[in-house]
């Protein structure tokens, strides 16, 4: 139990610049919808619509639904079972963790909110996406994205073959990539402010309490077995 401990308060000060980010982003969020009604929230965020920026967002949003998992099997295969099985936990337990949370509330997304609430507003919409009407919070891309983010930030801050600063460079870009996926899902209309608030902390707390479980088994052989390449 020490060991753990121990382990634990090594992970939050090894990812200290990601959770501390996300800390002040999910204040910040929290802030905003406090004070700022959520209509006008999400037009506030989802206003500056350009032809380029429909694309990139178009797409980048898709990375959630397809790239966390490449990623996972590509450790699984390549690097430590462990390792895998760790990040592939975070992906699949803050699915279900989100799921559960969706199907509990049937939250309405944007569309159908603002049909019913403030039916003389058109919200932006970009071509090619299919919209979504139910199930809105919290945001299921969000969460993955900020799962997987997190879950990189701790196998690479374990790592002792990379230098301190690359660490502390990927901690920050790993965090504006999920942030980015967390906005896109906004500025698709897809989700609301307060989905995405509840993604991030789904996706951040569910990576933790794998790691928690996970650490626990290091220093075993089954954890340390590599499928395609030698120690």
């Amino acid at each position: 139990m020490t060991q753990s401990k121990s382990q634990i308060t090594t992970l939050l000060r090894s990812n200290s610049i990601f959770l501390s980010l996300s800390l002040v982003l999910i204040v910040a969020l929290g802030l905003a919808l406090l004070y700022v009604p959520k209509g006008d929230l999400h037009l506030l965020l989802c206003d500056r619509h350009t032809p380029a920026r429909d694309i990139f967002y178009r797409y980048y949003t898709q990375v959630a639904e397809w790239f966390p998992y490449a990623l996972c099997a590509a450790i699984l295969l390549f690097g430590r079972l462990g390792d895998g099985l760790f990040a592939s936990a975070c992906q699949a337990f803050s699915a279900l963790t989100t799921q559960l949370i969706k199907h509990i509330l049937v939250a309405p997304r944007p569309l159908t909110w603002f049909a019913e609430h403030r039916p003389d507003v058109q919200l932006p919409l970009t071509e090619g996406v299919t919209m979504n009407y139910w199930l809105s919070f919290p945001s299921g891309h969000t969460t993955s994205f900020f799962a997987l983010a997190l879950a990189v930030c701790i196998l690479l801050t374990r790592s002792h073959r990379i230098p301190s600063f690359p660490r502390i460079l990927v901690q920050f870009l790993l965090f504006f990539a999920a942030a980015l996926g967390g906005y896109s899902r906004i500025y698709l209309s897809q989700h609301f402010t307060a989905d995405v608030f509840g993604g991030m902390i789904v996706g951040c707390l569910i990576t933790i309490v794998c790691y928690a479980i996970f650490c626990r088994f290091e220093d075993k052989k089954w954890y340390n077995y590599r499928i395609f390449t030698k120690k």
